[in-house]
């Protein structure tokens, strides 16, 4: 059954109006003022709204004016009930978005006719809506097919170039699984919350393995090397930001306008840079770094810290915290470092959950 909400400040104009509308089978809520429709539109779905424009207080403009302007509201068709004296204001009203106009007195049968058209009006937009809504899931229940599809050879890739570092354990999954929950808990705060969208998680979740595809184009005696790096030697191994950008720019080249790939190019080139500028290839510093970036890099040093490698022993959750709350502004985003240290017991978890055998 269809719910008509009748606005008029006269007690009496709004008895016949309920009266010959549910004589014609549809449920009237009423309203004597323009506040008390918007409060009762708030809390009740409401398919039509008849509105007179002359009541003190809020009027019947303003009240349009309101619904026009709120897009959740603004589809709900609004019959305009005025005085055929008010036909100047009636086309400003209809200018407006009104969808129709019934003079008063009104004629019942004239008033089931601006009802039924209106209610066709509203059912049109509806199946619309409804059909925009399913198009997109479809659409991106595809997307997320072909994302699955893409994930494990983007994944086989990214392992490619950890095997040669010899990190063969769980690096890979881990530092994904880091900036999932750092990303989401970010996501939370007001700061972040326009930028860190769930498409955004999903792509870094899905990029962050790339980070370090470049190494395949580092010598095997560097990485394999159980010493501590010459000066001469760390500039090399430095360049694998610049050799997994350059990769992946050429798919980019070869696939534009996929922002998965582009984010694996910011990860990949610049997640090694520092908060303070210090960091390489670029020397970027705070928001030049780009923020998958500047996420990565907290994943990854924790993943680094708490991990044993042929050249270092594994520092304990405790010591691998600490270390980052002392770089916060310096190697990190402050921001970052706060969110960190807010959920780094799940940290943990996911470290102890992926330990390497």
């Amino acid at each position: 059954m269809n719910t008509i909400l009748v606005v008029d400040d006269e007690r009496f104009n709004r008895a016949l109006l309920t009266a010959s509308l549910k004589q014609q089978g549809y449920d009237v809520l009423t309203a004597e003022n323009g506040l008390q429709a918007l409060e009762v539109i708030q809390a009740t779905p409401i398919d039509i709204v008849l509105l007179d424009l002359m009541m003190p207080g809020m009027d019947g403009f303003e009240v349009l004016k309101r619904l026009k302007s709120n897009p959740q509201l603004r589809h709900i068709p609004i019959i305009v009930v005025s005085a055929m004296d008010e036909m100047d204001t009636v086309v400003s009203c209809i200018e407006m978005g009104a969808t129709d106009h019934l003079p008063k007195p009104f004629n019942p049968t004239l008033l089931g006719a601006r009802v039924r058209s209106s209610l066709n009006e509203k059912l049109l937009h509806d199946r619309e809506v409804d059909f925009t809504h399913e198009l997109e899931r479809r659409v991106q229940e595809q997307v997320f097919e072909i994302t699955n599809g893409q994930r494990a050879t983007i994944f086989a890739l990214a392992k490619l170039a950890e095997y040669r570092d010899q990190e063969t354990g769980f690096h890979l999954e881990r530092v994904s699984a880091y900036c999932k929950l750092l990303s989401t808990h970010l996501s939370e705060q007001e700061k972040f919350r326009n930028l860190l969208t769930p498409i955004f998680i999903e792509h870094i979740v899905l990029a962050s393995p790339l980070h370090d595809i470049g190494k395949v184009g580092i010598s095997d005696l560097l990485l394999r090397k159980p010493g501590k790096l010459t000066d001469e030697e760390f500039n090399e191994m430095k360049r694998h930001t610049i050799f997994g950008a350059e990769a992946l720019r050429v798919v980019d080249a070869q696939y534009p306008g996929n922002a998965f790939l582009k984010m694996g190019i910011e990860i990949a080139e610049s997640h090694h840079e520092k908060w303070d500028g210090s960091g390489y290839p670029s020397n970027l510093a705070r928001e030049q770094i780009p923020l998958s970036a500047r996420i990565l890099a907290v994943a990854d040093v924790y993943d680094a810290l708490t991990s044993q490698r042929i050249y270092k022993v594994a520092f304990s959750h405790q010591a691998s915290c600490d270390i980052i709350r002392k770089n916060s502004g310096h190697h990190f985003d402050p921001d970052l470092v706060e969110s960190f240290l807010a959920i780094e017991k799940e940290f943990q978890q996911i470290a102890e959950r992926f330990k390497e055998s």
